[in-house]
């Protein structure tokens, strides 16, 4: 849910304002309205200085930097002259160089018995299928153009590794001694943020009576208005607080649960919703995972992202989705389980498991494959819920009478899908059935055309309630054939797995051959490993777009909000 913001108007002296900011930044709570990015030559110079200080730790953490860098491409271009030079071994340059010689290389095969008659030609060798040879004076005419050697001789280079290598080690050492500062230039770089985050806020501040007072806006919690005003009251600051409104564009800030709260970075990819709109996190919390659960469809698969997501713990970086992910495994487990496979194995079929067949999900539900009806369910059911939200949050909005509209077709839709569901249960007969549905359709049109706009004249609303069945007719049928991709990519993943394991089969034959054992293991090791990787990106992209699309459109859905961003020495 989004969190009920208190707006606050600051009046200070002008000399007081970035010392009441460096106070507001020990508080935490609030949320002054300011740029995001560099303003002046002042606010560049700071972040110029986080970055590079982020980039020396990159280096450190990784061992790696620009000079080391350098270092290695010198020694791999010794390297190559080594290997250009070993074919010729040692000799003198200067007084070979009388003799006026030019060397040359050639595939073996390609190399003319018939050069040495025209030519003073002395074969070195041969190495990696290739010729080298020494024409000594004239090679006027031939056909091959001259090697150009290092200008080194090969002990030369040699020592010049040696030299090479012992400086790149040095600057490793270096490197690894640089570590004892990490946790200081991590300190330097949380200063320089609250720094650069104290001084946006103060450039967003207004001057006022002949720039002798500053003004400023900020927004806090309300549920930590008691704290702020404390603070304030105590710091002798002049202040107003009222209500945050949608006109002063309030941040948003969510209050989930630790379940929800690992979906909020989803929500933010999309964008955060206005004051006055709706948290859809909770939404995309529980459909996303089983959408990604439907999409993988594996049990085996399941475990597999559990033991990725624990791994995750371990890597700095991916921490904080390691949570999601090992969430995303769990779901996927449970869900594989219900769908009766594992690793493209039906385990519908295993013995232990003859007991509980009834749970699993039936290959065929009314001459149908159970994973498509299921999947349309699923996707009847979400944009039923969509429907209801955006109905809710319509009359919340704009109230009752102006929201008539939505609410007839969501009494219409969402009615009519639970009449049809009670009706298929047998529960209630089929001419009752028909005069709730009449009872539906007469109260839904009332809103839908007459009344779909209080402030409109009545036969422009039938007009547009005409229009507006079109759309809705054509937009809902689509959108319900959407949710066939979760049974489509889920086929296609289960399909892939048992293309491997029908491999593995072949290539084991009767299994009477360790070593074959060994070819089966790899094929299906890697086979797996491919199909997941890919179903984790399907699984991942057409869920999100099922929430971004099918859900937000039909619940009315719109971005347009900011993430509240408090005030924050970093510490």
């Amino acid at each position: 849910m989004i969190a009920k913001m208190t707006q606050y108007s600051f009046i200070l002296l002008h000399g007081e304002k970035d010392g009441f900011l460096a106070d507001l930044q020990g508080l935490g709570l609030v949320d002054i309205t300011r740029a995001a990015k560099p303003v002046d030559n002042h606010s560049q110079t700071l972040l110029d200085n986080i970055k590079t200080l982020r980039d020396d730790i990159d280096c450190v953490e990784k061992g790696m930097d620009d000079d080391l860098l350098k270092l290695l491409a010198v020694r791999d271009a010794i390297v190559q002259d080594i290997k250009e030079a070993t074919p010729w071994g040692d000799y003198d340059r200067e007084r070979l160089a009388v003799f006026d010689p030019h060397f040359y290389r050639v595939a073996a095969k390609k190399y003319d018995p018939a050069w040495e008659e025209r030519y003073a030609i002395q074969v070195v060798g041969e190495e990696d299928g290739n010729r080298y040879f020494v024409i000594v004076g004239d090679n006027a005419g031939f056909p091959l153009k001259p090697l150009t050697l290092p200008n080194h001789s090969l002990p030369e280079l040699q020592a010049l590794l040696q030299e090479q290598e012992v400086k790149i080690e040095n600057h490793r050492k270096i490197l690894e001694g640089r570590k004892e500062g990490l946790p200081e230039m991590k300190r330097n770089i949380h200063k320089l943020e609250a720094e650069l985050d104290r001084y946006l806020a103060g450039t967003a501040a207004v001057p006022a009576a002949e720039d002798t007072i500053d003004t400023l806006v900020g927004f806090a919690p309300t549920e930590c208005d008691e704290a702020v005003s404390a603070y304030l009251d105590q710091a002798g600051v002049f202040y107003l607080k009222d209500e945050a409104t949608l006109e002063e564009n309030p941040p948003i800030q969510f209050k989930n649960n630790k379940f929800v709260k690992m979906f909020e970075v989803l929500t933010d990819m999309y964008g955060r919703p206005e004051y006055n709109g709706f948290d859809p996190t909770p939404f995309i919390a529980v459909f996303f995972l089983l959408f990604f659960a439907l999409c993988m469809g594996d049990a085996g698969y399941g475990l597999v992202l559990i033991a990725v997501g624990l791994l995750l713990k371990k890597v700095e970086s991916f921490k904080g989705l390691a949570p999601l992910v090992v969430t995303l495994g769990a779901a996927t487990v449970v869900v594989g389980f219900f769908l009766h496979t594992f690793f493209s194995i039906d385990i519908a079929q295993w013995e232990c498991f003859s007991g509980i067949r009834g749970i699993f999900l039936p290959d065929e539900i009314a001459g149908y494959a159970g994973g498509m009806v299921l999947s349309l369910i699923v996707g009847v059911v979400h944009l039923c819920l969509a429907m209801v939200v955006k109905a809710i949050n319509a009359v919340r909005v704009h109230g009752f009478a102006a929201s008539l509209g939505t609410l007839g077709w969501t009494l219409l839709i969402v009615g009519g899908v639970i009449v049809g569901g009670i009706s298929l249960t047998g529960v209630m007969s089929s001419e009752v059935t028909k005069w709730v549905v009449i009872a539906l359709g007469v109260i839904s049109a009332i809103g839908i055309f007459p009344l779909n706009n209080p402030k409109r004249n009545k036969l422009a609303n039938v007009g547009l309630g005409f229009w507006d069945t079109y759309q809705m007719v054509t937009g809902l049928l689509g959108d319900v054939l959407s949710y066939l991709r979760l049974y489509a990519l889920g086929l296609a993943g289960s399909m892939l797995g048992m293309a491997f394991n029908d491999m593995g089969k072949m290539v084991l034959g009767d299994g009477s051959n360790p070593i074959l054992w060994v070819f089966f293991i790899l094929l299906v090791l890697i086979g797996h490993t491919l199909n997941i990787a890919m179903c984790a990106l399907g699984a991942f992209v057409h869920p999100l777009r099922l929430n971004f699309l099918e859900f937000f459109k039909n619940s009315g859905y719109e971005a347009g909000g900011r993430k509240f961003n408090p005030l924050t020495n970093n510490e």
